[in-house]
């Protein structure tokens, strides 16, 4: 719970219609379980005390009368346990029956839910029983003399962590145009769950999957639906117990049909704080009353996976999906600027290295789609103190496999007349040494395009934006950046869908220059012509790199829980002290190289994560990095 992480259940125990006490046995044996696996906040499924099929034994005191026994043995055997459960039960007000959720927290009925949208259509008779709950129901009941229990439209907030707000609808209520749960996320509800009896028919199973992660998505909220199975009377239904748990749009957990027991998953209630105030067009309006429920403070056990490359699709189908509409993207940008200008020229600097080649495939994609002659595209190779033989000839083949112009121009002696002119010594390797031959690159572009008539094609990465490593105004520059918002972590796989789809010399080449690591090339070579400068030995692995950037960017992680969930995921690849130390880096950099995100040329957004200073990302160039970095020094490793 310190990081936001609530571990949460939907519960299906097996039933005996209409035997209350059997049910709650099987109920305070959940709870226990799902406690025992740290779970905080459960949900049963609606009517669970008597089950939903008890038909006209509704209408009967002997039932009636028992479902309120038994939940009050419920709630006492259940007190010393630090959880929150919600069970259905249905209870009578004036005369009238109302199908209910009552949630309970050491030892107490904190408040009561009732369902206000009543089926009643085909297989469905529940008017025939229940009274639909208006907005102005508001009611106590005895449950017996030690016991009372208020129902009314309310939200449930935990005192020790106010950020945790839930409500509840049931069943029929999530189905209808306009659900109860609208009202509750307005009110600040970040979890919602549904007590349901939904029975089971051809393809129902898919629409309700659909319905949860739709209404996740739609309320950025999390959504837990807990639904009756074995044991419901099958005299004219069949219930599967299909439990679902998605959370923004998304499912994290889900039962097998036709199954019971727990299905569990840990909610981020932080994310989706975030993505509210994110999102200024999400309703507030906070006009329902709230009981308060307490929980102890605890750090949750996470059972949750999270990607390493959460900017790469595991799935190898949708992968390629993915990378063929990025690649699209990304050619029809610069297509529409080319098109626009007039323009039907690029110049790019073309490295043999993973950027320039991906702005290299972008940009034959776009003259494509124009029509236009690849030997339009001048690739332009300089090399220099750095260039290796591998990169060097990669780079011509590769021009010469897409049939783009390709001209070589040596800039080592213009570099050297440059340190020359500003007393530079070529014996020594500092910045100034290597941002010389980038910057030099740069201004031969710029004129080459002049030249040509034509654009100068970025090829810096969005990594290396996060990072600031890019020389500013060197290959931090220039007219239209293709890969501006691509991650380096999902660069690679770009140019490797494009090998994939590739024959002949083209493919050769193509993973050849994935297999070469990744290098500015702007010191000498070592021995045997070999790279010498490796940048993920300089700033760190890019994986991590992408991972820190991600959290941090999509979903306003904390640096400690960004640290945490890193630990977790990378537990056999990095130490924690590893991880320690360049996550710091990736802080430390972050905040002191915004200047260079602040002046950016244009390029194309293609997905939620972006730095661009017009589109997602605005930050002053002189923010303070210290509330960040202090927070990782407090962080226990």
């Amino acid at each position: 719970m310190k990081d936001g992480f609530i571990k949460t259940a939907c519960a299906t125990p097996e039933v005996k219609v209409a035997d209350c006490q059997y049910n709650a046995d099987r109920t305070i044996e959940l709870i226990t379980e799902a406690h025992s696996r740290g779970v905080k906040l459960i949900c049963f499924p609606e009517l669970s005390i008597t089950g939903y099929t008890c038909g006209d034994l509704f209408l009967q005191d002997a039932l009636l009368s028992s479902a309120k026994k038994e939940l009050v043995r419920i709630i006492n055997e259940t007190q010393n346990i630090d959880i929150v459960s919600v069970i259905g039960v249905p209870l009578a007000v004036c005369g009238k029956l109302y199908n209910c959720a009552v949630v309970i927290n050491r030892g107490k009925a904190v408040g009561a839910v009732a369902k206000k949208n009543i089926p009643n259509y085909s297989e469905f008779y529940e008017v025939r029983h229940f009274t639909a709950a208006g907005d102005s129901l508001c009611a106590d009941i005895q449950l017996d003399d030690g016991y009372s229990v208020h129902l009314e439209d309310t939200v449930f907030t935990c005192r020790e962590l106010p950020e945790l707000i839930f409500g509840v609808e049931i069943c029929e209520d999530m189905w209808v145009s306009s659900p109860p749960s609208e009202r509750l996320a307005a009110s600040g509800a970040v979890i919602i769950f549904n007590l349901s009896a939904s029975d089971e028919v051809i393809g129902k199973a898919d629409y309700r999957r659909t319905l949860v992660k739709a209404h996740s998505g739609s309320l950025a909220c999390a959504y837990a639906y807990a639904s009756s199975g074995i044991g419901e009377s099958t005299q004219d239904m069949v219930f599967a117990g299909h439990d679902i748990i998605a959370e923004n749009g998304s499912v994290l957990a889900e039962s097998k049909a036709f199954s019971s027991g727990l299905t569990i998953a840990d909610i981020d209630i932080k994310k989706l704080n975030y993505e509210r105030r994110r999102m200024n067009s999400f309703p507030a309006s906070p006009d329902m009353n709230s009981v308060f429920f307490s929980l102890d403070i605890t750090k949750t056990v996470l059972d949750r996976i999270f990607p390493r490359t959460p900017f790469v699709p595991s799935d190898k189908k949708a992968l390629d999906s993915r990378c063929e509409e990025i690649l699209t993207m990304q050619a029809v940008g610069l297509m529409t600027r080319l098109r626009h200008i007039g323009c039907k020229t690029a110049v790019l600097g073309l490295s043999g290295g993973l950027d320039s080649t991906l702005a290299l495939i972008v940009t034959v994609h776009a003259f494509d789609m124009l029509g236009l002659d690849r030997g339009g595209i001048h690739a332009i190779t300089m090399p220099c103190f750095g260039t290796t033989d591998r990169t060097y000839n990669n780079a011509c083949s590769l021009a010469k496999a897409y049939g783009a112009s390709l001209t070589e121009i040596n800039i080592c002696a213009s570099v050297m007349q440059h340190f020359a002119d500003i007393e530079q010594s070529p014996e020594v390797h500092d910045v100034t040494y290597e941002n010389s031959q980038a910057r030099e690159r740069t201004q031969v572009l710029m004129d080459k395009a002049n030249q040509l008539g034509g654009n100068v094609i970025g090829t810096g990465d969005l990594s290396e934006l996060a990072l600031g490593w890019a020389t500013y105004n060197g290959d931090h520059m220039s007219m239209y950046a293709v890969n501006s918002s691509i991650p380096k972590t999902l660069v690679r796989w770009l140019v490797n869908y494009e090998a994939e789809i590739s024959e002949g010399e083209l493919k050769k080449v193509l993973f050849d220059i994935l297999d070469t690591p990744v290098s500015p090339e702007l010191l000498p070579p070592g021995e045997n012509g070999t790279i010498s400068q490796k940048t993920e030995d300089i700033v760190g692995p890019y994986e991590l790199h992408d991972f820190f950037m991600y959290y941090m960017l999509r979903y306003g992680y904390s640096p400690s829980k960004i640290f945490c969930i890193a630990c977790l995921t990378f537990a056999e690849t990095y130490s924690k002290e590893v991880i320690m130390k360049w996550l710091k880096t990736f802080y430390r950099r972050f905040f002191s190289q915004q200047f260079k995100r602040s002046c950016l040329p244009d390029g194309p957004k293609v997905g939620t994560v972006t730095l661009s200073p017009r589109g997602d990302w605005h930050m002053p160039s002189d923010a303070s990095a210290y509330i960040w970095l202090k927070e990782l020094e407090d962080t226990d490793q």
